[in-house]
């Protein structure tokens, strides 16, 4: 597995709250959006990945996809007993989204509107449900995707790491064939970068910096409304 990544407060934010975690060796891949006030979003964000990256580090006993969500559930607790514990901290939480890759599957868990995409022969596959209100909209009929990118309540969660002391995180296993790769981001791309645009990117193929480049340049020249953080990882 090879992976880079790219991040950018966008054009409109004084601070970059998303964090990453690429760890190589592990084969951990995660990217997480913050939010709450005065900085506590970048609080909340690095305070998940790095209790996610402890947890999981830890030894694996059991289904490995069980340890995935259980290390999300610990870095929850995490968020959330840190926010109590300070008052400019209060009300602070993330998006959690995880790829562990482990022989030929790449194991997932989400929390939040932050997003994993499969390419694989050409066709991009979201394999992640946004937990936010035009997310429960779109998946009931009640709103087309088209309509969700202007929705002016896009940006409320219905999930979130940090909120309370239990979260209930998604969890799933994919089989990954030689080719694929696996593309993990928070919501500053696909706001204003459409999922067929960031197929398209990825089918003009170039390296994995050259094409996460390309999907930032494409993000900032829409305006770059909101923090962007995109993991782009190759499965040989």
């Amino acid at each position: 597995m090879r992976a880079e990544v790219v991040t950018h407060p966008g054009l409109m934010r004084p601070e970059n709250e998303d964090a990453f975690l690429v760890d190589l060796e592990l084969g951990l891949l995660a990217v997480a959006d913050g939010m709450g006030g005065h900085r506590a979003g970048e609080v909340a964000s690095a305070l998940a990945l790095k209790a996610l990256g402890e947890k999981v580090k830890e030894h694996c006993q059991g289904d490995p996809l069980m340890h995935l969500v259980s290390a999300v559930r610990f870095a929850n607790r995490v968020v959330y007993r840190s926010a109590l514990g300070r008052e400019d901290y209060r009300g602070m939480g993330t998006t959690l989204t995880a790829a562990w890759f482990i022989g030929k599957e790449v194991l997932l868990a989400h929390v939040g509107d932050s997003r994993a995409y499969l390419f694989r022969d050409g066709q991009l596959r979201m394999l992640t449900s946004d937990h936010s209100y035009v997310g429960e909209l779109v998946r009931s009929g009640g709103l087309t995707q088209e309509e969700a990118r202007y929705h002016p309540q896009r940006n409320i969660l219905t999930r979130a790491l940090g909120t309370g002391d239990e979260v209930e995180v998604d969890g799933k296993a994919v089989s990954l064939e030689e080719g694929d790769l696996l593309l993990l981001c928070t919501d500053g791309l696909p706001e204003v970068v459409r999922d067929e645009e960031i197929a398209l990117t990825l089918k003009r193929g170039g390296t994995l910096k050259q094409t996460l480049d390309e999907l930032l340049s494409l993000a900032l020249e829409r305006g770059g409304p909101d923090n962007i953080t995109v993991v782009l990882a190759a499965h040989d």
